[in-house]
């Protein structure tokens, strides 16, 4: 589905097309995987190639279920900035976190499924929703939204490898990137503490930091996303499912 994801196994460093293009590379044990956007189209044709010949899935992709989220009472510069020194630093933080979702760790840490990274919270938004801030139509909630107290612990869903950690960015406060395999990369914004550094190795359920309200944010919650390559997709779906058995 929209905003969905595909799990599979082939030959050892295969190649995998998708609607005929190169989009990634088997795993040294065969996993990879495939996400796709929000606003993906239906046709989805999986292709894996090795030198011994190659193999496909037709899959069609249903569409998603999206929701209007109204958000008023925000800080100006947080829905429209424009003074140009906050833009400067704005463009800054773009290009790092740029950089932390361009990591492309060689791995499958996906493989063995997802937890959730807070516990016993409420969901708050869902992702995909558009999005109005202060009554102006902006792009879509690529995130979920879940409501816990400042100081609630945070932490990594699955294994992976820190892309990147930082506090004190304009819109996302704390934010932490966690690089899962083949650019399968979870986000983590608003947080008030940030509890481990880029290029480190975090195994599930290992804390990572705390839920904050910091940012383009009107109460506590961790926002939480998940993006591969340039797709955004719901990374609740992630939570609980099984890998194929081969």
């Amino acid at each position: 589905m929209q905003g969905g994801f595909v799990v599979g196994r082939t030959a050892p460093r295969a190649t995998v097309l998708l609607n005929g293009a190169p989009v990634t590379q088997a795993s040294a044990a065969g996993w990879f995987v495939i996400g796709f956007d929000r606003d993906a189209p239906p046709p989805a044709l999986i292709t894996v190639e090795t030198p011994d010949g190659s193999a496909s899935h037709q899959a069609t992709i249903a569409p998603g279920d999206f929701d209007i989220q109204r958000i008023d009472g925000l800080a100006g510069d947080q829905v429209s900035p424009s003074d140009p020194a906050l833009l400067a630093r704005i463009a800054a933080e773009n290009a790092r976190k740029s950089a932390g979702f361009a990591s492309r760790v060689d791995g499958d840490f996906f493989r063995a499924g997802f937890i959730m990274p807070v516990q016993a919270v409420r969901r708050s938004s869902r992702f995909g929703g558009q999005r109005i801030l202060n009554g102006q139509p902006k792009r879509p909630h690529y995130g979920v939204d879940l409501a816990a107290p400042v100081g609630t612990p945070v932490v990594a869903p699955a294994a992976g490898v820190v892309s990147f950690a930082e506090t004190g960015l304009h819109f996302e406060g704390g934010l932490i990137l966690i690089d899962h395999g083949q650019g399968l990369i979870t986000a983590y914004l608003h947080l008030s503490r940030v509890a481990v550094t880029a290029g480190q190795s975090v195994t599930q359920g290992q804390l990572i930091g705390a839920v904050g309200k910091e940012g383009r944010a009107t109460g506590p919650h961790l926002c939480w996303r998940m993006r591969w390559r340039d797709q955004n997709l719901d990374p609740s779906l992630m939570v609980g499912f099984t890998p194929p058995r081969v």
